[in-house]
């Protein structure tokens, strides 16, 4: 069976790209699943090149495509912070819960039409013949002013979006990989991917 390797060990992502990708007849393994430890210094200035340094990283060591994304949130009033560093704010090891209330508490007093904020995924393939393809996903929403929802991961229960009139992670997964950055990034990917098995490039 063709093999994706996506690289990452979070449990959450392998769960929605297989949800998103099982049509394809791939067997998608993570990182950890194909036997690759690699430490990966994430220096990129954006989503996109942090995506690509990932992808090759693990592209050096198998003959498999791999997929690699880069995603945080960008909150309009803070100047996009904590963008690229969104994993990292405030400490790799802080909770989310710690993050969700700082960020909700730097927003304490600003009205909702100045809270817009977006989820940006960019999700990057390196293939065996060694070409590359990088796209980029968003969702549009605002910061609440509190937590809501069980549902999500990260910073899911502070985005909003006003169309389901509730956080993502309120949202069922059906719902939230239907609209979300990932699930846009992915899907672009998916055509890509498709496209590769057209054409051979």
């Amino acid at each position: 069976m063709k093999k994706i390797i996506f690289a990452t060990g979070n449990q959450n992502k392998m769960r929605e790209i297989r949800e998103i990708y099982e049509d394809l007849g791939y067997e998608i393994l993570s990182m950890k699943e194909a036997g690759i430890s690699v430490d990966i210094v994430e220096d990129g200035k954006t989503f996109e090149e942090n995506a690509l340094i990932k992808a090759r990283a693990i592209a050096d060591q198998v003959d498999a495509i791999v997929l690699a994304d880069d995603s945080g949130l960008e909150i309009d009033y803070l100047n996009k912070e904590p963008g690229i560093y969104s994993a990292r704010y405030m400490g790799e090891d802080t909770s989310y819960d710690i993050k969700n209330a700082n960020l909700i508490e730097r927003l304490d007093g600003v009205p909702k039409e100045k809270r817009t904020a977006r989820f940006v995924c960019a999700v990057a393939a390196v293939f065996p013949d060694g070409s590359e393809k990088v796209v980029r996903g968003t969702i549009e929403g605002y910061i609440g002013w509190e937590p809501e929802g069980e549902n999500g991961f990260g910073y899911d229960p502070i985005f909003y979006v006003d169309a389901y009139g509730c956080s993502t992670a309120a949202m069922s997964r059906e719902e939230k990989n239907a609209i979300s950055h990932r699930g846009n990034a992915l899907r672009k990917m998916k055509e890509e991917l498709i496209k590769y098995e057209n054409t051979g490039c």
